[in-house]
């Protein structure tokens, strides 16, 4: 039976919140806004939204169409940020990929802006890890949506979803996927599911649950 494996990015991949702090309050001063810095701690707060939802949280004062250009250029710098710099990958993550991918098909599935996945398996040359990705921002698809989409679309016969949130979870359960709790992450869940401790523990996880 053909077994993958679909990640969460932020809280699961990595911890990319103060990079994404600093590119963020960058592009925003240089678009001559006088406005907060928007901090680290801000986006702990909103891991794993839409970026419609993001929009709202970080410039929810500002009318629409000015909210959404905003979010566009900050998107889009962040991701210029993210190829250059270190985006705050979890200890052990590479070691961890090259175990897993000998045995799984591996995928990613966020609810980031286009490009955002992209950035960071560029900067940390992860892309032959990973079979396909799917987001937010290339298809304005939902994350169960984009689950089932990958799930699909590569034939996943045995598919688990590795995060870190409650709407992590909420959405494997509604693409019909397993899950697989990232404790280390941002979140708890209000349930009793297989979890990890750290990222490394995965591939004993994975055959304690398959028995292989």
């Amino acid at each position: 039976m053909k077994t993958g494996l679909i990640f969460d990015m932020d809280g699961t991949l990595w911890n990319p919140s103060e990079a994404a702090a600093k590119s963020w309050s960058e592009k925003v001063r240089q678009l001559g806004y006088n406005r907060p810095d928007i901090t680290k701690e801000d986006f702990m707060g909103i891991m794993g939204a839409t970026m419609d939802k993001v929009a709202e949280a970080f410039f929810g004062d500002l009318p629409e169409e000015e909210r959404l250009n905003l979010l566009s250029e900050c998107g889009k710098h962040e991701n210029e940020y993210l190829r250059t710099h270190d985006g705050g990958a979890y200890p052990e993550l590479k070691e961890t990929l090259d175990v897993l991918s000998q045995k799984y098909d591996l995928f990613i599935v966020s609810n980031c802006q286009s490009g955002y996945i992209e950035a960071f398996l560029e900067f940390n040359n992860y892309g032959d890890y990973f079979k396909d990705i799917a987001c937010y921002g290339d298809n304005l698809k939902v994350k169960s949506e984009n689950i089932a989409l990958i799930v699909e679309r590569n034939g996943i016969e045995n598919a688990y979803y590795i995060g870190d949130v409650q709407g992590d979870y909420d959405s494997s359960k509604a693409a019909g996927v397993k899950f697989i709790h990232a404790a280390y992450g941002f979140g708890e869940i209000d349930d009793v599911v297989p979890k990890i401790d750290k990222i490394s523990d995965l591939p004993a996880l994975m055959e304690n649950i398959l028995n292989v």
